[in-house]
């Protein structure tokens, strides 16, 4: 994997436990030779991960819409140094497109909606065959414990294949979850549950 795609918080959440782990995860990518592409941001656990990439001297690719830039204050990191490469895009459409086609691998850190939204659709995209790409959840302090519940109870009502399910690689230690992007190889199986039909 050359690059790898973040979505996470731009807030830090109340557990300083959640920042730390995004600015372990910046340095690990820097130190793997990973490229991070991620929001652009410089706030929250989006400014973390970035800054500690940055320090490290990893290369952080930034894509933001053009309506964000002065509230994720895009671009502008630590001591002033700026992203290798900020992207400006027409809207969060293209961004979440944008980021897609940049990276190789996805992983989420903690965070709200929009970093919900976008890990499930990118999960989404996986399942209907759009891309092989691994996809991660980086459980901090088991944060994203309801998240994988709910998705073992759609297995278990009928809405989700085991074999969907799969697909999210979960853990709580990094160098565990890029080792298991690192091997995934997804089994190629339809979203669709074949319902048995009477003759």
């Amino acid at each position: 994997m050359k690059r790898i795609c973040v979505f996470c918080g731009s807030n830090a959440g109340h557990d300083p436990g959640y920042r730390a782990e995004a600015e372990a995860l910046g340095r690990l990518l820097a130190a793997r030779g990973i490229e991070l592409v991620y929001g652009a941001g410089n706030i929250g656990l989006m400014g973390a991960v970035a800054d500690a990439c940055l320090e490290a001297g990893g290369t952080v690719i930034g894509v933001i819409p053009e309506a964000l830039m002065g509230k994720e204050v895009a671009g502008r990191h630590v001591d002033h140094r700026a992203l290798t490469r900020l992207e400006v895009v027409d809207s969060m459409h293209t961004r979440k497109a944008r980021m897609a086609e940049l990276a190789d691998g996805f992983i989420a850190l903690p965070g709200g909606f929009g970093t919900f939204e976008e890990f499930c659709e990118v999960l989404t995209w996986g399942q209907l065959g759009f891309h092989v790409k691994p996809m991660g959840l980086l459980n901090v302090q088991g944060f994203y414990d309801p998240l994988l519940a709910l998705f073992d109870h759609a297995v278990g009502e009928g809405f989700l294949r085991a074999q969907n399910r799969a697909m999210v690689l979960a853990e709580t230690d990094i160098e565990c979850l890029l080792d298991a992007m690192a091997t995934y190889r997804p089994e190629p199986v339809s979203k669709w549950l074949k319902e048995e039909k009477e003759l």
